[in-house]
């Protein structure tokens, strides 16, 4: 076999032209549309781990945004609020691929303009606001999703407001849990973890329940904590356990046995203390209404 020949270099005339049609091209091509700057701008850069007031600056990364507002199911419907937002990805995301409204909140007044920048360079900045502010102090009942990533004792100290929230309200939390209640959900992307909540109504107490037709004239005694629910039922003077109790935002539903040993479920959407729905039996449903002494 003959031995490889080397490829003379380029002339010199060749490598200048080349290199202008490249100029050529590059300058004919349409400006792109300005990108967020990953950690700041020219006009501030925050430092990753820099202190805050309960925690150091860490953003969560791109993928894990996305995963964590999809499995929120984020939609236009929805007011995303941000506890924590630093230079605003997570609302910003949030209105640019869900479409959604978002507001973020951000207590160091130069990453929370920094937010307010990058919102107005990702064009969403008539559907992002960025507060600044104390997360233990702003008021966020109007949220339908909340994300955060803070620190698991800043989760439980929050964990009574958001429990207050709008049952079915998301809460979605990057790497770190609310203590006893417990996730209904758990996400990966990449190596980061997520926990994902479903604010469930509260159903505890004792309940009047009656279907339309006068057959089901019972008490039903409901225990909770957080989603988990059980509870007894008290029809014509027996008592029995519930079965399969649950709740999932503001709907609450059960199985029980009827003393014409018949297996009848009831599925009902709670509004305070009254809920309406079905008992649903032999494939026919029929309206049942409740109400909590």
């Amino acid at each position: 076999m003959s031995p490889a020949r080397s490829r003379p270099p380029l002339a010199p005339r060749l490598l200048i032209a080349a290199g202008l049609a490249t100029f050529a091209a590059f300058a004919a091509a349409p400006p792109a549309a300005p990108e967020i700057p990953r950690l700041g701008d020219e006009l501030y850069r925050p430092q990753l781990r820099q202190p805050g007031k309960d925690v150091m600056w860490l953003p969560t990364p791109e993928a894990m945004v996305t995963r964590m507002l999809a499995a929120a199911r984020t939609s236009p419907r929805d007011v995303v609020y941000d506890l924590g937002a630093g230079e605003g990805r997570i609302p910003i995301a949030a209105a640019k691929e869900f479409g959604a409204r978002a507001v973020g909140i951000e207590y160091d007044p130069a990453l929370a303009a920094l937010a307010r920048r990058n919102a107005q360079r990702a064009g969403v900045a008539d559907r992002v606001e960025i507060v600044e502010g104390d997360v233990f102090r702003q008021d966020f009942s109007a949220a339908t999703v909340v994300t955060l990533y803070l620190l698991p004792e800043l989760n439980q100290q929050l964990r009574p407001a958001l429990l207050r929230l709008k049952p079915g309200t998301r809460i979605v939390s990057h790497r770190w849990d609310m203590g006893e209640w417990e996730a209904d959900e758990s996400l990966r992307a990449a190596d980061s973890e997520a926990f994902l909540w479903i604010v469930p109504a509260d159903v505890a107490g004792r309940w009047t329940l009656r279907d339309e037709d006068g057959f089901v004239d019972a008490e039903v005694e409901l225990r909770q904590q957080f989603q988990r629910i059980g509870g007894t039922m008290t029809l014509r003077g027996r008592r029995q356990p519930l079965l399969g109790a649950w709740v999932q935002g503001d709907v609450v539903g059960f199985t029980f046995v009827h003393h014409d040993g018949g297996v009848r479920s009831v599925r009902a959407r709670v509004d305070g203390v009254t809920l309406a729905g079905s008992l649903r039996f032999a494939g026919t449903l029929t309206p049942v209404t409740g109400r909590r002494r």
